[in-house]
């Protein structure tokens, strides 16, 4: 505004409309009655043509990138805070940011598996403790930052009055067993089927296979007579669940997982494929062929890019940023955009703390994570 209002002589006004051409002028074309005009001023007071040109050449390009200054200071703030709350408080970072779900970036399942790598403790849904959001708990002896709870409300089939009664009924007495907890918060069959699966019933019953059972032997629709009164049932012990069904049955309740990260069952499979690992890529020598597998979190194609394809891939050690040329995204688009689980080759790159795999060839392994269900967060 102010080299066109010096070199133009643009009004105060003009100037203003000239930003607000330059915000919009992508989608408007709305810099164009600007172009000969701040030209014919900027020649009529002396400027050479190619000058002036030149001037406007870059008024034009800055508007491809250019942010109003106020925005970015307060941008800048939030980040600032952001990083630094994560760093002396980890904690209550993940605790607030699983709180505002859902949001930004990162799924959490990634949120999580950051902050465990980071050292921060976080503790099952618990139907005799967890409250209705995640919270913070006194930590385990010795320990830099408290414990995170995951709130009932992670649980997907759970409805939020139903999360409150558990809540208040909780609060009035503590739960005797799976069929007490069902009378006094009001739950039908679903919500108790949503409880088991989540495994958040492992103190009142045990590993979600015994759960579950408990669970089915609730009469949840009983008459006014007969809702007070308890049908006591001989207990059946039932083998818990496998590990890998543990995992499944995590993610498609909670959407993250307590457990092992999926990619450290598959890691013997996987290294067999000479596949390396997020912290075994961050040690490899810049320039060297590399193989990398893992899930997919992220996919992003930005306008700015000219057609590349940036894709971000997890591991049980970390993520790993992958960049697809154009094209070769278009020779592996099938593969790039419908895998969940993505074996990557190319050529590994590192600089100044900048890492990334240029990829040369793709390969979809999603049949390895037989019924885990997982998203990406994609963006264009």
């Amino acid at each position: 505004m102010q080299l066109a209002i010096v070199a133009a002589d643009y009004t105060p006004g003009e100037a203003d409309q000239l930003r607000r051409s330059m915000a919009a002028w992508k989608r408007k074309g709305g810099l164009g009655p600007h172009k000969e005009r701040l030209i014919n001023r900027m020649t009529a007071k002396g400027y050479e043509l190619e000058y002036a040109e030149r001037i406007f050449k870059q008024i034009e390009g800055f508007g491809e990138y250019g942010f109003p200054e106020s925005h970015a200071a307060s941008f800048a703030l939030l980040a600032y805070v952001s990083c630094w709350i994560k760093r002396h408080h980890p904690d209550a970072f993940l605790a607030g940011l699983l709180n505002s779900q859902p949001m930004g970036f990162y799924a959490p399942a990634q949120l999580v598996q950051d902050a465990r790598r980071h050292g921060v403790e976080v503790r099952a849904v618990d139907v005799t403790i967890s409250q209705v959001e995640s919270t913070l708990e006194p930590p385990q002896t010795g320990s830099a930052t408290k414990a995170v709870r995951l709130g009932l409300n992670r649980i997907s089939g759970l409805k939020d009055t139903s999360i409150t009664r558990i809540v208040d009924a909780r609060i009035e007495r503590e739960f005797d067993n799976v069929e007490d907890m069902a009378m006094r918060a009001q739950l039908n069959s679903f919500e108790l089927e949503a409880l088991a699966a989540s495994g958040a019933l492992a103190t009142l019953a045990g590993h979600r296979h015994q759960a579950g059972w408990e669970a089915l032997g609730v009469e949840t629709r009983r008459t006014q007579m007969l809702k007070p009164a308890r049908f006591p049932e001989q207990r059946i012990e039932l083998a818990p669940p496998t590990e890998g069904a543990d995992i499944v049955a995590d993610y498609e309740r909670l959407g993250l997982t307590l457990g092992r990260h999926p990619l450290a069952l598959l890691r013997p499979r996987l290294a067999k494929m000479r596949m390396r690992t997020s912290i075994e890529l961050q040690t490899t020598p810049s320039g060297r062929i590399a193989r990398a597998c893992g899930i997919v979190t992220h996919r992003q194609r930005p306008q700015t890019a000219k057609g590349s394809v940036f894709v971000t891939i997890e591991d049980e050690t970390g993520p790993v940023n992958i960049i697809f040329w154009n094209d070769i995204f278009e020779r592996e688009r099938k593969v790039v955009v419908g895998s969940t689980l993505l074996g990557v080759q190319g050529v590994w790159q590192s600089e100044a703390g900048v890492m990334h795999l240029l990829a040369k060839r793709a390969t979809d392994y999603s049949r390895l994570l037989g019924r885990l269900a997982t998203s990406s967060r994609d963006f264009h």
